[in-house]
């Protein structure tokens, strides 16, 4: 019914930057909230950002100051711009959305996982 696909991840040095995009789409009546996790080898998935109606959730620390998300309502689009990438921002990138779906009700959906990976 619902899809989120995600696309931008890649490699890049340290320093550099990448945008993810997350688009969803399907039966949507309306999208509440949407965000990006990661997880790292060996780790637990962890929150990055995210964004509702009203505004964005505080960052997690690790990434204040050079990552910013954003939404386009229209395109029922999240994106993640990501600056000054460290080796330690290397993992996978989840996409997440709570979405109320046409004829039905609020479903929570994730991507299937975007690879970053930041050499040193």
């Amino acid at each position: 019914q619902v899809q989120l696909v995600e696309s931008g991840g890649g490699l890049v040095q340290a320093g550099g930057s990448l945008r993810l995009s997350c688009a969803a789409s399907g039966m949507i009546s309306s999208i509440n909230r949407m965000g990006w996790y990661r997880q790292a080898p060996g780790k637990q998935r962890e929150l990055v950002a995210a964004i509702t109606w009203s505004g964005v959730t505080p960052y997690a620390d690790s990434v204040k100051g050079r990552f910013t998300i954003s939404r386009d309502n229209a395109k029922n689009t999240v994106y993640l711009q990501m600056n000054s990438l460290k080796p330690e921002d290397t993992a996978v990138y989840y996409c997440n959305a709570d979405i109320i779906v046409i004829g039905n009700g609020a479903y929570d959906y994730w991507g299937q996982g975007t690879q970053v990976t930041v050499s040193s």
